[in-house]
C-alpha cells in the first residue's frame, strides 16, 4: 500500500496541478469546439467575396521584352487595375500591358476597381486608407505592404485589403476570422505569430498536462476501495 504521506503529495500535486492548467485547459476546450462548430470557408470570408470572378481577357498586349526594364524578366503576371492590363514583372514593378510604361503604385480609386472585382456586388463602401506597416498582431500580418484598407458597412467590421505595389486583391478580414485568429493564438499558445506549434510554452503546458492525467489515475489508484479489496486477497 503507499504511504499517508505519499498519497497526500499525489493528491496536492494533482491539485495545484490542476488549479495551473485549468485557464488553459478550458481556453483548448473552447477553440476546439469553436473551430469543429465553424465553416472555415466563412473564417476566410467566401461569403462575402464574388467567387465566380474571371479576370478579364486582353488583346493587343505588347511583349514583355518591349517594357521600359533595365533589368532581365525572371517572372512576370498579369493584373487587371480598373479594366486595364499590366504586367507585375519579377515581383517588384507594374508596367503598363500595352504601353510598357512603368506603374511606382495604384491609387485609392484603382484599389477600389480591383477590390470590386472580387467582392459581392452591392457592398458598400464606408472608407478607405492606406496602411504602410503592421505589428505582428495586425489581421494583415505577413502579407505584401503598403496596402489600401478598404472598409465595408456591415455588421461584420468587414475589411478587403489590396496591395498598393502590385494591385493584388490579398485577403478579407471580418468579426468571425478576428474570433478565430484570437482562439487559434489560445490554442497554440503562439502569443506572436500565432501559428508556431513549437513554441516552450505549449511544449511545458502539454507536459504539465500529461503529469495531470498521470496523477490522477494514480491518485485512483491510491484511494480505490477496489484496488484495496483486490490487493487484500492477493496478499492473503
Amino acid at each position: 500500500m503507499v504511504k499517508r504521506k505519499t498519497a497526500i503529495k499525489i493528491r496536492k500535486t494533482h491539485r495545484y496541478l490542476g488549479l495551473f492548467l485549468g485557464i488553459q485547459f478550458l481556453f483548448w476546450t473552447i477553440s476546439g469546439m469553436y473551430f469543429s462548430w465553424t465553416n472555415i470557408d466563412d473564417i476566410h470570408g467566401d461569403q462575402f467575396r464574388n467567387l465566380d470572378y474571371v479576370p478579364k481577357a486582353f488583346d493587343d498586349l505588347i511583349s514583355p521584352s518591349k517594357i521600359n526594364s533595365s533589368e532581365s524578366i525572371r517572372s512576370i503576371e498579369i493584373r487587371e487595375i480598373n479594366t486595364e492590363p499590366y504586367y507585375w514583372v519579377n515581383k517588384q514593378q507594374l508596367y503598363n500591358a500595352k504601353t510598357g510604361e512603368a506603374k511606382k503604385y495604384i491609387s485609392e480609386e484603382e484599389a477600389l476597381s480591383v477590390a470590386k472585382n472580387y467582392m459581392k456586388e452591392g457592398m458598400k463602401v464606408a472608407n478607405i486608407q492606406k496602411i504602410t506597416e503592421v505589428d505582428d498582431y495586425h489581421e494583415y500580418r505577413e502579407k505584401l505592404l503598403p496596402a489600401y484598407v478598404i472598409s465595408y458597412d456591415t455588421d461584420e467590421a468587414l475589411k478587403a485589403y489590396v496591395s498598393v505595389n502590385d494591385a493584388k486583391f490579398q485577403t478579407v478580414r471580418h468579426r468571425a476570422w478576428r474570433w478565430f485568429d484570437f482562439l487559434w493564438m489560445t490554442h497554440t499558445m503562439d502569443y506572436d505569430t500565432r501559428d508556431n506549434f513549437n513554441t516552450i510554452v505549449l511544449r511545458v503546458f502539454s507536459l504539465l498536462g500529461l503529469i495531470t492525467v498521470l496523477s490522477g489515475f494514480l491518485l485512483w489508484y491510491t484511494s480505490s476501495p477496489t484496488i484495496r479489496k483486490i490487493k487484500k486477497k492477493v496478499s492473503k
